[in-house]
This record gives structure tokens, sequence and C-alpha cells, in this order.
């Protein structure tokens, strides 16, 4: 299965620790596009023995990470997407 930029879902092939997406520029190897990243989980990371990552965006030198095997892209909510989603949800008639 390919691997894809948790941002904008651009296939990516090299995660090395200076590696990003070519379309976006978003660091290759950071939690986001690990298979452990779950927002749900402590720390955001479903491996228990991993040190806490405070920058999920961001490359990192954590020795757990490995590449997600999905999409990308299209999981990704925007603050902006929330708040209009939130607003329509609770606006007043």
């Amino acid at each position: 299965m390919s691997h894809h930029c948790w941002n904008c879902g651009t296939a990516i092939t090299a995660f090395g620790r200076q590696e990003s997406c070519d379309k976006c520029g978003k660091d290759a190897r950071a939690c986001r596009n690990c298979r452990h990243w779950d927002p749900r989980s402590n720390n955001q990371c479903r491996e228990e023995q991993a040190q806490r990552v405070v920058e999920k965006e961001k490359a990192n030198f954590c020795e757990w990470f490995q590449p997600s095997e999905g999409s990308g892209g299209s999981n990704t909510v925007t603050k902006d997407q929330l708040r209009s989603t939130a607003d329509a949800l609770f606006r007043k008639k």
C-alpha cells in the first residue's frame, strides 16, 4: 500500500528526518504521518513506549515511527471547517 501526506494526500516515498511533501512542504517524518498517531489516545499516540512529542506536525526522531497506510489529506479537518460546522449546528433561527 502507498503512503500519503497527512495534510494534502500527495504520495510520499521517503520518510527521512529532513524529507517533506513535494506538494505542501509538510514534514514527512511527523506524528501525523505515523500509523501510531491517534488523536484520542494518550499523547495522541497508540505506541505506549513512545516518548511524548509535542509538535505532531513537525519532523521528529521517534524510534517507533512507521508510515501510516492511507490516503491522507481527506481526514484532515481545519479549525475553519470545525467552526463553520459548529456555527451551522448552533445557529439561532
